[in-house]
């Protein structure tokens, strides 16, 4: 895990777009395509209007969630909203999306078709995710049912419907080994609270006490952290 740290959040966006762009760039360059994984939150915002102004061919990109709540798509509380307003616009209003909500009346049910649809996406550029105080990313919750499926490595699984224990909504989460199917990660957080759960992470090794140390700790896929105080 290499560790980034930054005063303030607009220095950590303006370095994590340029890391975003040049990572996706030598994609298209080398293999004619990129895809991005992005995440919900309130930490992601300023990055998405940042990026979404950047020069790079975006009608190569396909972007998509590591979780999404399933909800619709003009639901105050979806992933899908947040990128298609902040991040889907200005120069990256040309690139292609893909849903982690379909019209399937609950998550479970819509399992195999999304299964299929980040299949078809191959291996990812980039991964970018976030962490709750309690140590989850994606919707790999601590406590959580789905929890055990969501981090076996032999699962087979792209995604899973997860009900998250303290969470409003179902959840739809790409598996940790669709996740870790990347060029690169980079968690994106910032304040002193998350700092501290970043610090209890690497202190320990338990996956299901915090699910994130399941991202950190593993030697597949590089991990970068961007952490503003």
């Amino acid at each position: 895990m290499d560790l980034f740290e930054f005063e303030n959040t607009s220095a950590q966006d303006a370095e994590l777009v340029s890391k975003v762009v040049d990572l996706l760039s030598m994609a298209i360059e080398q293999h004619g395509s990129a895809s991005l994984v992005v995440s919900g939150g309130r930490t992601p915002k300023g990055f998405f209007h940042l990026l979404s102004q950047e020069f790079l061919d975006w009608s190569k990109v396909t972007v998509t969630l590591a979780d999404e709540r399933w909800v619709d798509a003009d639901h105050k509380d979806s992933n899908e909203k947040l990128v298609q307003e902040n991040l889907l616009i200005n120069e990256a209003c040309v690139a292609r999306f893909v849903a982690l909500k379909n019209s399937a009346t609950s998550a479970q049910a819509g399992e195999t078709s999304i299964d299929q649809d980040l299949s078809a996406i191959g291996r990812f550029t980039l991964v970018i995710l976030g962490m709750g105080d309690d140590g989850h990313t994606a919707s790999l919750f601590p406590g959580s049912e789905a929890l055990n499926i969501g981090l076996d490595m032999e699962s087979g699984r792209q995604c899973l419907a997860v009900q998250p224990l303290d969470a409003p909504h179902e959840r739809m989460s790409m598996t940790l080994p669709r996740l870790l199917d990347s060029e690169q990660i980079i968690v994106h957080i910032s304040g002193e609270n998350k700092g501290n759960v970043l610090a209890m992470a690497d202190g320990g090794d338990d996956c299901f006490e915090l699910p994130i140390r399941a991202v950190l700790q593993q030697t597949i896929t590089p991990v970068s952290v961007y952490w503003a105080k």
